[in-house]
């Protein structure tokens, strides 16, 4: 698993902020599909799920965020975190990336429910590096 001390600092405009979802992610949801679609997306993950962990960034000078959270139901036999981007001022972009899953019917073998939030968080963090050199 990539070490977080091996990446460079993140920008210093992304905040981490994991309290809660930023109404930011709804409110882009809802313009990109409406409401009803939104409420579905991601197992429910912006309106009634709120199951943790989560880790989030907001770039309050960008208007954008980023949020790695599960984003599949709690029944599924593998559960998957994922990475969402709301790039500058509008839009919202699930990001394609490796899967970060496992299987909470064996919560100690390898990938664990921790080891896959923190790896999804790596490639966020990388994400954001690259990110910042197309802003």
């Amino acid at each position: 698993m990539p070490r977080r001390q091996n990446q460079p600092p993140l920008p210093a405009t992304w905040q981490r902020c994991d309290t809660g979802i930023l109404p930011l992610w709804w409110e882009r949801l809802c313009a990109e599909s409406g409401e009803q679609s939104a409420a579905l997306y991601a197992a429910g993950l912006f309106t009634e799920d709120r199951r943790r962990p989560i880790a989030q960034w907001y770039n309050p000078a960008f208007m954008a965020a980023l949020l790695v959270a599960p984003e599949t139901s709690p029944e599924w036999p593998v559960q998957r975190f994922g990475i969402f981007y709301a790039p500058p001022e509008t839009g919202f972009v699930r990001v394609h990336s490796a899967p970060h899953e496992w299987n909470p019917r064996q919560p100690r073998k390898s990938p664990t429910e921790r080891e896959a939030f923190l790896a999804a968080i790596v490639e966020a963090e990388r994400f954001l590096q690259v990110e910042m050199d197309f802003v």
